[in-house]
């Protein structure tokens, strides 16, 4: 049986026993089915993962022994950043566990012109607490010891005003640039639009602060795939892959 990997933020050492979240000990009581004795994986996302032995499984809280640090982490040398346009329904869901598994490092949700999705106030805080939520689960899932860093939602002009360090690009599938992978990239931004794409005036305001045009091919793309094309193709060319 796979060992269960568990994210906690509290601060993990050798030797310490500490009691898990109510969440995380519901899943692996009523969920997993976990007994004394068993072992688990923690991560904080600070950095490498601890092996724990449980003690007690109890309906709100699970005791647990941590035995061991592992310092290794399954980060990729490249530093990505996906900006993308809020879209609607679950697929701005879809898009932050997928990219995740791919490596992505930094993710910054914009309000772009064509944004549909209003949030603000409490709304915007319970949607980033949702978000959060999904990377860490993500994280759980593939083994990645760090979580991405997931930037509070900005209007287009903001992001741009602040544009990240690195190799940047805007997709436009009018456009025919395409990624060269013999350049030397460290540093990486993909700039993505929402349902509808970006506007053309948008494009234009991205390409005056360094972000380059590209497109993914002859096919117009879904707002949910192509972060996901482009991200991979990113990690083939100077990722991990």
């Amino acid at each position: 049986m796979r060992i269960p990997r568990i994210y906690t933020p509290q601060q993990l050492q050798a030797g310490l026993t500490i009691s898990l979240e109510e969440a995380a000990s519901r899943h692996l009581g009523k969920v997993l089915r976990m007994t004394p004795g068993r072992e688990l994986i923690l991560f904080n996302g600070q950095g490498g993962e601890y092996t724990a032995i449980i003690h007690e499984v109890g309906k709100k809280v699970t005791q647990v022994t941590i035995t061991e640090h592992n310092s290794g982490d399954r980060e990729s040398p490249l530093h990505s950043h996906l900006a993308i346009g809020v879209s609607r329904g679950d697929r701005m869901d879809w898009v932050l566990q997928k990219a995740c598994e791919l490596g992505v490092t930094e993710i910054t949700p914009l309000f772009t012109e064509r944004t549909e999705v209003k949030l603000n106030g409490p709304r915007l805080e319970k949607k980033l607490q949702h978000w959060h939520q999904i990377l860490i689960s993500a994280c759980e899932q593939c083994q990645r010891n760090r979580l991405p860093q997931l930037n509070t939602p900005t209007s287009l002009d903001g992001f741009l005003a602040v544009a990240p360090e690195g190799e940047k690009w805007v997709l436009h599938h009018r456009d025919s640039e395409t990624l060269d992978p013999a350049k030397t990239v460290e540093k990486a931004c993909i700039l993505i639009g929402p349902e509808g794409g970006l506007s053309e005036e948008e494009i234009g305001s991205a390409r005056t602060v360094g972000f380059a045009p590209l497109t993914l091919g002859p096919r117009v793309m879904r707002t949910e795939t192509a972060p996901l094309a482009a991200l991979s193709l990113l990690q083939q060319f100077w990722g991990d892959f």
